[in-house]
């Protein structure tokens, strides 16, 4: 195995690992915040499912593709591959889905309340669920070819047209059928992308003459609930726009050259993982519920610990 290709698997060992285990540690504190609180706040339903979705894409496009740069093959059969393609982009797509309706109801949340918002504000909680089945149901429908043209990787030339994933390829069969799946998914992402942008951008002009109009008070009080749950918010935007610009620069690059290096579609692998590998370490440092049972669960476990070294002495 030659430096590049120890490099390449490192990295991804080391997205993956990090990523699964952030949005693992993330779902069993919300899971415990669930069977010990009544009800949450729409945000942390939000995040919650956030952190689903993010776990679900790097099971199903982080896993296989680690596996695949170390050397491992046939992985999945044609049945196998339809199923892990599919669930990958239902995941994906939720992401940025998800990440929007974070933004959406926090803006909500921290606007001033007028004839309109009074009535909607209440009404939030009961939204939550149904807005996730409707998410559910459009991106279901929006990514139903995926199945159809994914397969396990055969032998020879890869025809024109195929998305080489490595452990599975997606082949559109024609120029027609690959032009109205990337218009469907860029359409999706781009509309969710620039309501997020919207959204977050309003956010930051609320909390802007919300700090000049209270400066001193919060200087003493070190900011309320709410200002904080939105800078949450935004920085998670943020990540999330840096990284999908970074995937679609290359993503443009690679329609543009009748070769892409394996290199480059590696890269954008990488790089459009980043936000679901990263934003649980984000929630984990900001919120102040995971982190209480996160803290809680290891306070508990070192006298279970201690206990033990002491009864083997």
């Amino acid at each position: 195995m030659d430096l590049c290709v120890t490099i390449k698997g490192v990295s991804f060992l080391l997205q993956t690992g990090m990523g699964i285990l952030g949005n693992a540690v993330v779902l069993m504190a919300y899971a415990h915040i669930i069977y010990s609180e009544p009800k949450l706040l729409p945000v942390d339903m939000i995040l919650c499912h956030l952190a689903f979705a993010d776990l679900m894409l790097l099971l199903t496009r982080c896993v296989p593709q680690t596996m695949t740069v170390f050397g491992l093959r046939d992985l999945l059969n044609d049945a196998g591959c339809k199923v892990v393609i599919y669930a990958y982009r239902i995941g994906r797509a939720l992401s940025v889905c998800i990440t929007c309706m974070l933004s959406v109801f926090q803006a909500v949340t921290i606007a001033p309340a007028g004839p309109r918002l009074s009535r909607l504000k209440p009404a939030l909680p009961s939204l939550v669920l149904p807005t996730f089945a409707g998410l559910w149901f459009l991106n279901m429908a929006i990514c139903i070819a995926a199945p159809f043209f994914s397969m396990a990787p055969r032998n020879g030339t890869i025809p024109a047209f195929t998305l080489n994933l490595g452990f599975c390829h997606v082949d559109f069969r024609d120029n027609l059928s690959y032009v109205i799946n990337g218009v469907a998914v860029s359409t999706r992402d781009f509309v969710f992308v620039a309501l997020m942008v919207g959204s977050s951008g309003y956010i930051l002009l609320l909390l802007h003459r919300h700090s000049r109009q209270v400066r001193n008070i919060r200087r003493s009080q070190g900011g309320g609930a709410e200002t904080r749950a939105a800078k949450t918010v935004v920085t998670l935007v943020v990540l999330y726009v840096v990284f999908f610009g970074i995937d679609n620069v290359i993503w443009i690059y690679m329609l543009t050259v009748a070769k892409v290096s394996p290199v480059v579609a590696d890269m954008r692998v990488f790089f459009s993982s980043c936000y679901a590998a990263l934003s649980p370490y984000f929630i984990i440092s900001s919120n102040k519920k995971v982190k209480a049972k996160i803290v809680c669960a290891a306070e508990q476990e070192q006298p279970s610990v201690e206990t033990t070294e002491s009864n083997d002495k």
